[in-house]
Order: C-alpha cells, then sequence, then structure tokens
C-alpha cells in the first residue's frame, strides 16, 4: 500500500511541470475567518481562491503544507503536515496532520498547478492559531461579585500583574455569562461588541481570544473587566419570560491572560480570588431595553496601575455556567458604521430630535456639557407622532414593565459636570431612526452633538445588485439593511420589539443572507444552538436560543424547518458538507417525529402563512410542503454521507408525503390547489412537490392570479418565499417583476414610496398591529433578484458553485441588470443592457469554476452571438472567463 501511494505520488509529480503559472492562491482562510487566533477545532478546514483571469484557467492539482514556522514554508519544506501534490480542483480542504497543539501558531502554505500542470509562481501563506482545545486547560476561575441578580448597577473587576521579562507574545481568553468589556492599562480591547455572543448558557458558553502583545507593557500591567447583564442575567421582563430563565445570576466571567516570554517560559495570570470589584456608573444595563449611566460615579482611571483600590470588594468563586466552553469562531459584532444626523429639530430648550435618515439596528452616541445632576433621556423610535416627538407605539407592545424605571429604548444619562461627556451605551443595542433627546434643565445641542452607530455581525459582503430601475436598487439596499439589522451573532426577527431567533424569519431569509454576504460561521454557530435546544424528541421551539419559551407555540415544519433549510444552503452556497453531517441526527429526529405525529403524511403543525394580505392559505397545506422539503433534504444528505438505508427510507417518506398532498389538495383537471390564491398555488411550486404533468398547468394558474390580483402580492410570509421564484422559475419572469416592482400597496415598492429604508413586517404601513419597521421576514426578494433576473444559482450536482447556473432572465421594465456574486470560487457576474431592439449579456466565471448558460428564447428574427460568432442552442457550458453574448 505504500509503494502504491508513493508511485502515485511520483507519477503525479511528473505530471506537475515545474514551469510556472501566473496562477495563485487568494482569500487564504482557515475556518473561514482569516489568520484566525483561539481555534478549538482539531481539524480546522482550509479554503482559498484561485486568481487566474486567463479563459479556462483551472486548479489541477494542489499542495498544503503546515508548519510551526513561517519560515519553513518559504521552500514548502514543512515539519508538520505536507500534503505532496493532490490531483484535484478542491479548494475546500480540512486539516489531516497529527494532532494540534493548544494555545500554538501554525501556518499553512497553498500551491496549485494550473490547467496546464504548470506551479503557481506566488505561493499563498496564512496562519491560525489554536486556543484552549479542551476544558482541562483551563486555569482561570469563575468569579463575580458578591451582588445577586437583581442588583441593577453593572460590576467592575481589576487587578494589578507585573511582568519583568521581555514578552514574545500575549494572549487574553476570556469567557463569560452575560456580556463584557476587556481593558488593559485603560484601553479596552479590541474592537468587538457585546461579545460573546448569546448561546444556551447552560449548555454552551463562548470564549473570545485576543492578541495583547503590544498592550502590556515591562512591570506593572493593570487589567479590568465591565460585566454587562446581556441575555443571562435579562431584569427587564417581556412576554417571553427570559427574566425567568433557568440560568439566570449574576454575570460572571473567567480569564487566563497567558503570557511566552522571549526565553520560552510561559506564565498564566487568571481570574481568581485575587482580584478586586466595586459597582460601576453602569447602574443599569438591559439588552432588551436600555442603559443607564451616572457619571457622577465614574472611578477615573479604574483600569489603570496607579488607581486606589483599597476600597474595593474581594470577589467570589462561581461555577461554571456550563461545563462546554468553546471558542467562538465568528464574525464578530461591530459599530461597523458611523451615521451623522441628517436633521436636528428643537421643540424647545429641553426637547429636541434627531434623525439619522435611515433606520438602523444599533446605539447613539451623545456628546454634550452641563452642569452635574442633569440627566438626559435619550429615546430611540422608528416613527414620530404626528407633532414630531418619538412614537414607541408600534415597538414596545410585548414589553411588560413592572415600574417607571426601565422606560424601553430609553437610555438615560446623568451627567458629571466636568466638561465636555460623551456616552454610548455597552450592552444594549435598538432599533431606531430618530432620538427623541429629553433634558431635566436646558441644553444647547446641534446635529453634531449626536451620532449612529449601525452595529451587527460584521459579515464580508459578498453580493452587488444594480439595475436601470432605482426603486429595485431601493429595494435591495433595504432588504441588505434589514438583513444586516437582524445578524447579532444569531439571525433576529427585529432589533427593538423582540430581538429573538425566529426561526421562521431565518429560513425565509437565509438566500438573501448568502448571496450578499458571508454568513458560514454565524450560521454554524446557531445551527450549535439548535443543537443544544432540540428536545429528545425531536421537537424545536419557535425562537433559538431560548430559556424555554416556544416549545409549545410557533414551532413546526413552517418554522423550525431551519434544522434542514439552513445546512443544506449553506451546502449549496460552499460546497461544505460540514454543517449537514453536524446536524443530520438532529434533521432525523426532526423528521421522525413529524412522520410519528402524522403518519398520514400531511401535517397540519405550524403558524401558517403569517401576516397575509388578505388570503389565508390552509396551515395544513403550507406545513406539509415544508414536511416535504425536510424529508427531501433528507434523503439527500443520506446520499451525500453515504447512509444508503436512510435515503431509501426517507425517499420513501417524500414519496408518500407527495402523494397524500397531492390526492388531498390538487385538482387535477383544473391544475389549482385549494382554493387558488396566490400562497396556494407558489408553495407547492417552489418546494417541488407538483408532479411534473401539472406544472405547467398549475404556473399557468399562479399567473393567472397574480393578474387577476392586479399584479400585486396577496401572500404572507411563508407564500413571500414562493411566489416570484415559482413564477420566474416556470416561465413568467416578466409577471414576477411586474410584482416586484410595483409601487402601491401592497408591495415592497410601496413600503418604498413612503420612506422605508428596512423592510417591514406587516404590508399596510398603517397596521394596527405587527408594524416593525425593520423585519427581515419578507426579505426573499432579496435573493429572488439574483435567481429571477440576474439567473445566478448553485448547482446541486456540483455545490459551492462549482459550477454556475447562470438563467436571466430579460425582463419587461427593465433596461439594465448586473449582480455579482463572491462565492467559493471568485466573482459570479451575471449582466445584461437592452441595446435598442437587442440586449447584451456580460457573463464572467472564475478560475476553477465552470457554468451551465441557459439563454432566453430570442426574440422572432434575432440570432444569439458569443464573442462575434452566431450559436445556436439555448444551454451552452462554458469554463472559466468572460463572455459576451449579443441577442440582435
Amino acid at each position: 500500500m505504500v509503494k502504491q501511494f508513493c508511485f502515485a505520488l511520483l507519477l503525479l509529480s511528473t505530471i506537475i511541470s515545474s514551469a510556472q503559472t501566473p496562477a495563485h492562491a487568494v482569500k487564504l482562510e482557515t475556518e473561514y475567518l482569516t489568520d484566525p487566533i483561539g481555534l478549538d477545532n482539531p481539524e480546522p478546514r482550509f479554503t482559498w481562491q484561485m486568481a487566474d483571469n486567463r479563459q479556462g484557467a483551472k486548479q489541477t492539482a494542489y499542495r498544503i503544507v503546515v508548519d510551526t514556522d513561517s519560515l519553513a514554508l518559504s521552500k514548502a519544506g514543512g515539519q508538520l503536515w505536507n500534503t505532496g501534490w493532490i490531483k484535484s480542483e478542491r479548494t475546500l480542504v480540512k486539516y489531516a496532520g497529527p494532532l494540534l497543539k493548544p494555545f500554538s501558531k501554525y501556518f499553512w502554505r497553498i500551491d496549485l498547478a494550473d490547467q496546464n500542470g504548470k506551479q503557481s509562481v506566488k505561493a499563498g501563506i496564512s496562519s491560525f492559531e489554536t486556543g484552549m482545545m479542551r476544558m482541562g486547560n483551563w486555569k482561570g476561575s469563575w468569579i463575580s461579585d458578591t451582588e445577586n441578580k437583581q442588583l441593577k448597577p453593572a460590576p467592575y473587576f481589576r487587578k494589578v500583574v507585573e511582568t519583568r521579562k521581555k514578552i514574545r507574545s500575549a494572549r487574553a481568553y476570556i469567557a463569560a455569562a452575560g456580556l463584557y468589556e476587556l481593558s488593559i492599562n485603560g484601553a479596552k480591547i479590541g474592537n468587538h461588541r457585546m461579545d460573546p455572543m448569546y448561546t444556551r448558557f447552560d449548555r454552551r458558553t463562548l470564549y473570545v481570544t485576543y492578541d495583547i502583545t503590544k498592550c502590556l507593557v515591562s512591570g506593572k500591567n493593570a487589567i479590568g473587566v465591565i460585566l454587562g447583564n446581556g441575555w443571562y442575567n435579562h431584569q427587564s421582563t417581556a412576554v417571553w419570560d427570559f427574566d425567568k430563565a433557568p440560568w439566570r445570576n449574576r454575570p460572571a466571567f473567567c480569564l487566563d491572560l497567558r503570557i511566552t516570554y522571549e526565553d520560552g517560559s510561559v506564565e498564566t495570570i487568571t481570574s481568581g480570588k485575587d482580584w478586586k470589584t466595586a459597582l460601576s456608573p453602569i447602574i443599569f444595563n438591559s439588552i432588551y431595553t436600555a442603559e443607564h449611566y451616572d457619571a457622577r460615579l465614574e472611578k477615573t482611571g479604574w483600569n489603570t496601575v496607579s488607581f486606589d483600590d483599597s476600597s474595593w470588594k474581594n470577589v467570589i468563586n462561581r461555577s461554571a455556567p456550563s461545563g462546554n466552553i468553546v471558542a467562538q469562531a465568528l464574525h464578530p459584532i461591530r459599530n461597523v458604521e458611523e451615521i451623522a444626523v441628517k436633521s436636528l429639530k428643537k421643540f424647545n430648550d429641553t426637547t429636541y430630535i434627531f434623525d439619522l435618515g435611515r433606520n438602523i439596528s444599533g446605539v447613539s452616541k451623545i456628546t454634550v456639557k452641563g452642569a452635574a445632576g442633569t440627566v438626559l433621556r435619550l429615546k430611540h423610535a422608528e416613527r414620530l407622532y404626528p407633532d414630531g416627538r418619538a412614537d414607541m407605539s408600534n415597538i414596545d407592545v410585548h414589553y411588560r414593565p413592572t415600574d417607571n424605571q426601565d422606560p424601553f429604548q430609553v437610555d438615560i444619562l446623568t451627567l458629571s459636570g466636568k466638561g465636555e461627556e460623551s456616552f454610548m451605551p455597552h450592552f444594549n443595542y435598538k432599533g431606531f431612526q430618530y432620538v427623541e433627546v429629553t433634558s431635566s434643565v436646558p441644553l444647547e445641542l446641534n446635529k453634531t452633538s449626536l451620532v449612529g452607530y449601525f452595529m451587527h455581525s460584521d459579515v464580508p459582503v459578498t453580493g452587488n445588485v444594480t439595475s436601470s430601475e432605482p426603486l429595485i436598487n431601493q429595494i435591495w439596499s433595504a432588504t441588505n439593511n434589514s438583513y444586516l439589522s437582524n445578524l447579532f451573532g444569531y439571525p433576529t426577527d427585529c432589533p427593538q420589539r423582540e430581538k429573538n431567533g425566529w426561526t421562521g424569519d431565518a429560513q425565509i431569509a437565509i438566500e438573501t443572507g448568502l448571496y450578499n454576504f458571508d454568513g458560514i460561521t454565524i450560521y454554524e454557530k446557531w445551527l450549535a444552538d439548535h443543537r443544544d435546544e432540540q428536545q429528545p424528541n425531536g421537537v424545536l421551539p419557535s425562537i433559538i436560543p431560548t430559556d424555554g419559551w416556544g416549545y409549545e407555540w410557533g414551532n413546526g415544519p413552517d418554522w423550525t424547518s431551519t434544522i434542514a433549510i439552513i445546512p443544506w444552503n449553506i451546502y449549496m452556497f460552499y460546497g461544505d458538507q460540514k454543517l449537514l453531517a453536524d446536524c443530520y441526527e438532529n434533521i432525523r429526529k426532526y423528521v421522525n417525529h413529524i412522520d410519528e405525529g402524522y403518519p398520514s403524511g400531511l401535517t397540519g403543525w405550524g403558524l401558517g402563512d403569517w401576516v397575509p394580505v388578505k388570503s389565508k392559505a390552509p396551515v395544513e397545506l403550507t406545513s406539509t410542503c415544508y414536511y416535504y422539503a425536510d424529508a427531501v433534504i433528507l434523503a439527500k444528505t443520506a446520499k451525500i454521507l453515504g447512509k444508503t438505508s436512510d435515503y431509501k427510507k426517507y425517499t420513501e417518506l417524500a414519496s408518500k408525503i407527495k402523494a397524500a398532498f397531492n390526492a388531498k389538495y390538487l385538482n387535477k383537471e383544473t391544475g389549482i390547489y385549494g382554493a387558488g390564491v396566490q400562497t396556494e398555488l407558489s408553495v407547492p411550486l417552489y418546494w417541488n412537490i407538483v408532479p411534473e404533468e401539472y406544472k405547467a398547468k398549475v404556473a399557468q394558474n399562479l399567473a393567472k392570479r397574480v393578474e387577476a390580483d392586479g399584479f400585486h402580492l396577496d401572500v404572507g410570509l411563508l407564500g413571500t418565499k414562493a411566489i416570484l421564484n415559482a413564477l420566474s422559475e416556470n416561465g413568467y419572469a416578466d409577471i414576477a417583476y411586474r410584482v416586484a416592482s410595483q409601487k402601491t400597496y401592497p408591495s415592497w415598492g410601496w413600503w418604498m414610496a413612503n420612506g422605508a429604508t428596512t423592510l417591514y413586517e406587516n404590508w399596510p404601513i398603517d397596521a394596527k398591529s405587527d408594524i416593525s419597521m425593520n423585519h427581515i421576514m419578507f426579505g426573499e426578494i432579496g435573493a429572488w433578484l439574483y435567481k429571477g433576473i440576474a439567473g445566478i444559482r448553485p448547482d446541486p450536482a456540483k455545490p459551492g458553485f462549482k459550477n454556475v447556473i447562470l438563467e436571466p432572465h430579460f425582463v419587461k421594465g427593465l433596461d439594465h441588470f448586473e449582480a455579482i456574486h463572491n462565492g467559493p470560487y471568485g466573482n459570479i457576474v451575471s449582466s445584461w443592457t437592452r441595446k435598442g431592439s437587442g440586449v447584451s449579456y456580460r457573463v464572467e466565471i472564475p478560475a476553477n469554476a465552470t457554468a451551465s448558460v441557459i439563454l432566453p428564447v430570442p426574440a422572432e428574427g434575432q440570432k444569439v452571438y458569443l464573442d462575434g460568432k452566431v450559436v445556436a442552442g439555448s444551454i451552452k457550458q462554458l469554463v472559466s472567463g468572460v463572455y459576451n453574448f449579443y441577442f440582435r
């Protein structure tokens, strides 16, 4: 066997030429992060893209070398792991070398060979660093102050340490039950916000790693920690009962500060009984409502060496919140964008309204000068009353305050009177466009007194859409704003009223998110939350994470199919099987639970087509379609993972569901499901439960129904996912676009016409309930622009856009449309422009990928040209490169 392997390597080395190529690897990532530190995965994934703009550019082989010494990689040496030249087009490879050690930095090099077998001139080199790797490597103790969970002020913690030798590197590893900010020598460490991310605290707790090498000085250093409540100690009261969470307690943390000196010795400074604590000027903090700050209580220099902490109290030890402390390996929350005030209205000497000009998730920061004891109240709202004052009535409806001390989305600042002061919340975020500032005494403010910060998980951008119709551009932008406003280490429904991880909203928005942003790290974390929350019988709650709310209401296949739909979409967009494999047993348990409860194949479990325009489809119809989708995904996943008997079992189950569904709901004579409303026709088409021989008839009926509805929407949440896709995928793209681009009620354009900069929760802008103005649940249109007009789709046979499906629709009403998606192989471009009676269509396929281009049927008398030559047929199989088609 060894001889055969060596012979194969020898044979491959004769194929890989020593001649050089301009092709080289770029966008090197480990676990989908750039040069990450603090990883726990013992088999991290390496990914890269091939940079080569030549037509037909393709990777035919790769070599990965891993070592702890970056210099050892310069000549592709490396002592730890060397794959040798592997003949493969793969750009996703899992580490398979010797066991990785904790607290270690590794460098990896990737060399490529192109389509001619020539080696890359320039090697790609990247790095990653392991973290704790296992629980037993923690040295610090979990500590807190002596106060109980009802006490409102946030605690400070501090310790002074001394370093006497020259430091080579230093890392801080910190886990918290609640939220924290870490500082060294008076300066906050890092630019993250709201760490660690929200989890089911009693089942999984996250820790974060920081490189603090440059933060430490020779001699004495002060370490400071502020703890916030977050979702761990939810003191505000609302309908979801987070104040009764089983894990609830006073916040606590554990810290290991590991220093490696130039002489090779290692010292670990830890959290323990030798720390001191005191209450901070953050006199109240709630992730749900707001933050209150009394600047008169500031302890200047509290996190510096010279501060006198003799009056501070001792800390106490606490048990860890869970037995599963793992690395937070994802794109963090940040203040991503600073937003200047667009306009300011002064009502009187004590009342002002600041307008940011757009709806965001995040915080405001105010800078002001006033007398000591002056109290400012900053009320954050999405809309105004007719008199111009802040209107909270659309977002405070689920809040259940027990007194008037915790007003919803109202920061309260008490000034110290010590010159100019600034305040921005530490442990809260809100959804808002307007900030109403009221002062207890007259105060002079101007437009520069306040700024907004758009906060969200800082996921890289992977998509762009531009068109000749400003409304479409506006809808796309608003959709992205709502998507990002609802991404905080898990996908949420809205950033103000709830901040809950509603599963239904997330399954609707998954493709919109993945076309536009590199969100895999967030979704892998959130599906781990799913696994934490799933009951032994397979049931999932409607909101994830949860304190226990949602197992009895709001769940069902139309919502909690996230357990199947999201891993499947990650596989489609990234070509990565890991999440499917991680969730396989969870998907199986979920599908089995439905099968046991609904042996007929039909299920009425679910919420149904939430917030419809007027017509409501039966819950059984929509939920059964989702149940069918789950069974199909499970069967396909079983096949991918080599589980032959499961593949057979769940393929048969899917067939049973499909037969039962069509026997009850499909009128085979008319080709109509149920009463024939938009959701009843579009959802079966979208989830492919319609028998092949009836698809054309059902689609025709859908088109007629939409026309009868004045080419306007008559759907709710589930129908919105399906309607545009069902039309454009079945020959009615022009009608789909006509619906998408409407400017009158009910439509996305109607919102835009009325000043929306995000998507709303309800079609009527004057709805009496369910009228958050920053919701993502109607956000499928953001994905449809890529699929239904540009025609960019992953190929299930070659996922991760290894082969791109390009099926553009030159819809009436548009003169130009371009979509760009940066997938695992690079930029995919689908761009078309009308020129007189003809159309030019430009395609860009990244190196190492191919595309199946499905062209529209040319108009009568027209021919199709590819790079100046007439081509026949509607389907073209293309290698990487840039291509120009002309219809004339």
